[in-house]
């Protein structure tokens, strides 16, 4: 499974935070169900790791990984769960070694020249843009993807409905990030069918995008 392909052909990447583990299969299914066969499930509750055992093991269609990765032991950890591929907030050295030694694709979080470069180094062409909306957002991505052609940006923060569009014109970003199609408040309560359908809303958006609408 190419997971860069993956990311760029569905443009949308929904981070999930579950605080419940038997909400993780539902939440995935419904994800699926409105067109988006991945997933990024945070490392910011006490279930998350089991969260993503469960959707790796129970829903195989869909590709999950783990966010808000911080050290080379919760990558480990969540590589061991089933995540595929591996999300960080910033840029640690150590866990972008262990994934490139271990063949998993990591997004390191970059929002300066001197992260980008650091991020390259080590052998990193996609970073994570975050959190886009304080960092300066689409004006400050462009700005900072000047100077490196080769580098790939998924924004995430801030990046919902609203402003999706005006970010994928950027030429620099892969994908986007965001929770708005899967908003905790909407998990917990058990909206799936609402999940769905704000996934298909999403994938309508990009559709429309692509065409030029």
């Amino acid at each position: 499974m190419n997971i860069n392909q993956l990311i760029e052909d569905a443009r949308v990447v929904p981070v999930v935070i579950l605080e419940r583990l038997e909400l993780a299969v539902p939440t995935a299914q419904a994800l699926l169900r409105g067109g988006l066969p991945l997933m990024e499930v945070t490392l910011r509750t006490d279930c998350a790791l089991g969260a993503i055992r469960e959707i790796s093991s129970r829903c195989p269609e869909v590709c999950v990984g783990a966010g808000t990765v911080t050290s080379e032991a919760q990558a480990c950890a969540a590589v061991d769960a089933g995540a595929k591929f591996i999300v960080s907030p910033g840029l640690d050295v150590a866990t972008v070694r262990y994934c490139v030694a271990n063949d998993i694709p990591v997004f390191p979080g970059c929002v300066t020249p001197t992260e980008i470069m650091a991020a390259l180094a080590e052998g990193i062409r996609v970073v994570k843009f975050f959190p886009a909306n304080v960092y300066g957002g689409v004006k400050a991505l462009r700005a900072l993807a000047a100077p490196f052609g080769d580098v790939r940006f998924i924004p995430t923060g801030g990046v919902n409905e609203n402003n999706l569009k005006e970010y994928l014109d950027e030429p620099a970003v892969l994908a986007i990030g965001g929770s708005y199609m899967c908003s905790s408040k909407d998990i917990n309560a058990g909206n799936f069918q609402r999940i769905e359908e704000l996934t298909r809303t999403a994938i309508e958006a990009v559709k429309e995008w692509k065409a030029g609408v």
